[in-house]
């Protein structure tokens, strides 16, 4: 969960020629995002990678990939109970002006479709979790802190981290029994629901059903179908550490 989550490519060609086949297809490079909120885009503009170091100011560094990223640098120390360090994350859809291309976002709650995302991720030592972080906004278009809801979709998190809020029930969503939180966050006086999921089975992997799980909140009371979806994201949210998490594959689908 963040307030405010907001490079030069070169092409490396791999010659093939002994093999008769011509030159392989040029693979990008990224360079390291190292300030504050840098991002880039990856994979033809389908999605962006962004360093959101947004609460702590040791130096932290990401290494973009096409469908992903690894944090390398940035050895967080910060006690759970507070705010996480930051939110190194990819993310398909607009966040505070920022937006990737093809993603269909943003849609209206009312309007969704088939709207699925996948991820594999590497973990290590440390405290944070792993998570999804899904945006709505009464507004299709915002430009700053949204002001409706915040979906997060914990995959796994170490021994410290807790969801914001106090736990309201538990779901069965994507094949697993979640525990669901609930809060009320505000940022500069805007406030917005934060609703986490925290599955109570660790996974380095997920497959998910945006739909599902944001209809599972609105049917609570905390997602209005008049608002809009406007990213979904995936990324760590370190307190302790933080070198060594990766997404290795991120995907969004929207049919």
């Amino acid at each position: 969960m963040t307030f405010r989550r907001t490079a030069t490519a070169m092409a490396l060609l791999l010659g093939l020629a002994d093999l008769g086949v011509g030159a392989a297809a040029a693979t990008p490079s990224y360079a390291q995002l190292c300030g504050q909120y840098d991002s880039v885009h990856v994979a033809n503009n389908r999605f962006v990678v962004q360093n959101d170091e947004w609460g702590d100011t040791i130096p932290q560094c990401v290494q973009p990939t096409d469908s992903g990223f690894t944090v390398v640098s940035g050895n967080h120390n910060l006690p759970t109970t507070n705010a996480p360090a930051a939110y190194p994350s990819i993310y398909a859809g607009c966040h505070y002006g920022n937006c990737s291309s093809g993603s269909g976002l943003p849609l209206q709650v009312s309007k969704f479709g088939n709207l699925r995302s996948s991820v594999n991720y590497t973990t290590t030592g440390g405290q944070w979790d792993a998570a999804y972080d899904i945006w709505l906004d009464t507004n299709p278009n915002p430009t700053g802190q949204n002001n409706g809801a915040e979906i997060m979709i914990w995959g796994a998190h170490t021994s410290g981290p807790r969801p914001f809020g106090g736990k309201v029930a538990t779901a069965n969503l994507a094949g697993a029994t979640w525990d669901v939180w609930y809060g009320v966050q505000n940022n500069n006086g805007v406030s917005w629901n934060v609703i986490s999921y925290a599955r109570q089975q660790a996974t380095n992997s997920l497959e998910v059903s945006v739909r599902d799980f944001t209809l599972d909140a609105a049917n609570r009371g905390y997602v209005q179908r008049s608002w809009y979806l406007t990213s979904v994201q995936f990324g760590f949210e370190p307190w302790q550490g933080g070198p060594g998490l990766a997404v290795n594959s991120f995907s969004f689908t929207n049919n």
